[in-house]
């Protein structure tokens, strides 16, 4: 028998298709309500270099950062994290410059993703902060610890999900390339259309991702149409970024790493070898790929209060 949520659930598709209604908009605003109820608030925020950063801030205690990686934003990414975190903490988690509701008029690189987070520790007068941060957020997270003079300090714990940081290769790239069968790593993680929006799905998650046309190009259309350009360049730019991160000295800051057993992206031997560099304890969670936070949200939220309120897992 069919139930009667999933009765609601196909006569609001056949509205929305018959109305036009934007089904992934629907998704967007009962997300954000949920947010909303648990006490969060919404706010923007003026970039030096121009622009407007926008983050989500709810909670109270010691602050927790968290940081998005590539597509997406931070309620996409994390949103069953702030929702279950900010009960026993300040839960603080912007949109990226040029994902979301954020966008800045600096070149689109490393340094200006973090240096936007930076100036957001600034405005709030944060200090002791734990940070929480998946995939291109791990590269930020690493900038941040072992590249800003003076305010690594600042940070108390870090907690880096699925991301090698600078220790990834030329042939690492290149194997990337090969396993998605493009010819560079922006063609996999900037999707032009829908069809190669469902590429990078069916990349990031261990389970396929069943979209009609209609919300694929929707989604697409909602997180991915915009700043093609920015996205590029900050990909094209992340060798450089790694040989710069690779001169400055490695972080002395506690480290927690999170891996999916079945990373394609970045598969979890790069975890293992990370591990061993930065001498950080690993976590692997069976039968998950790159989207550990949206894939594992129950194990990412434990991990993540253990690592915080304890100096051993």
């Amino acid at each position: 028998m069919i139930s009667n949520k999933l009765k609601l659930f196909t006569l609001f598709i056949c509205l929305s298709l018959l109305s036009g209604c934007s089904i992934v908009r629907w998704k967007i605003d009962a997300d954000e309500d949920s947010l909303k109820s648990a006490g969060f608030e919404q706010h923007r925020m003026s970039l030096q270099e121009g622009g407007t950063l926008s983050y989500w801030r709810g909670g109270e205690g010691q602050p927790l950062l968290l940081i998005h990686g590539f597509g997406g934003n931070a309620v996409t990414t994390w949103q069953s994290e702030m929702l279950e975190l900010s009960k026993d903490y300040q839960v603080i988690a912007p949109d990226l410059p040029w994902f979301g509701d954020s966008f800045s008029a600096g070149e689109a690189n490393l340094t200006t993703e973090t240096q936007a987070i930076w100036q957001l520790i600034d405005e709030l007068q944060l200090d002791n902060v734990n940070i929480a941060s998946i995939s291109y957020g791990g590269f930020i997270t690493f900038n941040m610890l072992n590249n800003s003079a003076g305010q690594a300090p600042r940070i108390n714990k870090a907690i880096i999900i699925a991301s090698p940081g600078p220790y990834f290769s030329d042939d690492d790239l290149a194997a990337l390339n090969k396993r998605f069968a493009v010819d560079n790593a922006e063609d996999f993680f900037v999707p032009k259309n829908s069809d190669e929006l469902r590429r990078l799905f069916d990349g990031i998650f261990v389970k396929p991702k069943m979209m009609p046309d209609f919300i694929a190009d929707q989604i697409y259309q909602t997180y991915f149409s915009a700043w093609h350009k920015q996205k590029s360049v900050m990909i094209q730019s992340l060798p450089n970024d790694r040989d710069l991160l690779l001169a400055a000295p490695i972080t002395a800051t506690p480290t927690l790493l999170i891996w999916g057993e079945n990373d394609r992206v970045f598969p979890v031997e790069s975890g293992i070898y990370l591990s061993k560099k930065i001498q950080a304890p690993l976590v692997v969670i069976p039968d998950t790929g790159h989207g550990v936070t949206n894939e594992q949200p129950e194990i990412v939220i434990r991990l993540i209060k253990t690592f915080i309120e304890s100096d051993r897992i």
